[in-house]
């Protein structure tokens, strides 16, 4: 019997205010899925990856990542925060970010091995970025940037990638691209996504959690009531192009469904 990537049962967190950020959250992630967690801002979506990776303790319920407490499946896990910006005058190369990854086993003083750099570098070769190993972070694009983090994530060779709105500085006409990456590295690899976007990535991701402290929904498709519930106003689905199974049904000008 196979172990869920990530299981939630019952999940409450709050912050100092005593406010609940989320409230009785269960959520099931299977092995090989990728999931877009959508919903507002402020709906609790970046605190749930943050307590799926053990950097935050819930108030109530419970918490395994491969069947495991958080802190012990960290080394399974790989995650690329939403926030990347770096000042210009940091001294880091690109490969010093990404060899950060490996950072986990290493022994106090003894420095990274040819194994390694040979890691990072196929990683960040992986990405199409290895000729921007000695250029500094700073200095890069934020797409260049954020693959780069991305790199470092998947240097620890995770079996759980989180993203949270890993596309937000990437320039539109790469975002294809980007996501279609993913898309391969789903074969291997469970991805966990925080996204405003779900249309951009609908070919690639295979089931969608609407959050708004609590879960709306979680399944293959949306709803425009779910949607409703979570966003807490009427929501008009729309298809850019030809339509799919996320976007629900299609309806013309005049509210039909097609």
């Amino acid at each position: 019997m196979s172990v869920n990537a990530v299981e939630l049962e019952n999940v409450t967190f709050s912050f100092s205010s005593g406010h609940p950020v989320l409230r009785c959250v269960s959520l099931e992630v299977e092995p090989r899925d990728f999931l877009a967690v959508i919903g507002p801002n402020g709906g609790g979506k970046t605190t749930l990856m943050k307590i799926v990776l053990g950097l935050l303790e819930p108030d109530s319920g419970r918490v395994r990542v491969f069947g495991r407490p958080p802190a012990q499946a960290r080394r399974h896990m790989g995650y690329v925060p939403q926030d990347t910006t770096f000042k210009r005058d940091f001294p880091i190369r690109a490969l010093d970010a990404v060899l950060m990854g490996r950072l986990q086993g290493i022994r106090p003083f003894s420095g990274y091995s040819r194994q390694d750099r040979e890691a990072a570098l196929e990683r960040m070769s992986m990405l199409g970025i290895e000729d921007l190993a000695e250029k500094k972070v700073g200095n890069l694009s934020g797409g260049q940037r954020q693959r780069v983090f991305i790199a470092r994530a998947l240097a620890t060779d995770p079996d759980l990638l989180l993203l949270d709105e890993p596309a937000a500085s990437v320039d539109p006409s790469n975002q294809e691209s980007f996501y279609h990456l993913l898309g391969e590295l789903n074969d291997r690899i469970t991805i966990v996504m925080v996204t405003h976007d779900v249309g951009a990535v609908s070919s690639y991701v295979k089931t969608v959690a609407c959050l708004n402290v609590g879960l709306a929904s979680h399944g293959e498709g949306l709803d425009h009531g779910s949607m409703a519930e979570a966003y807490g106003c009427p929501i008009e689905l729309l298809a850019h192009g030809v339509p799919h199974r996320l976007l629900g049904e299609k309806r013309d000008l005049e509210g039909d469904v097609d």
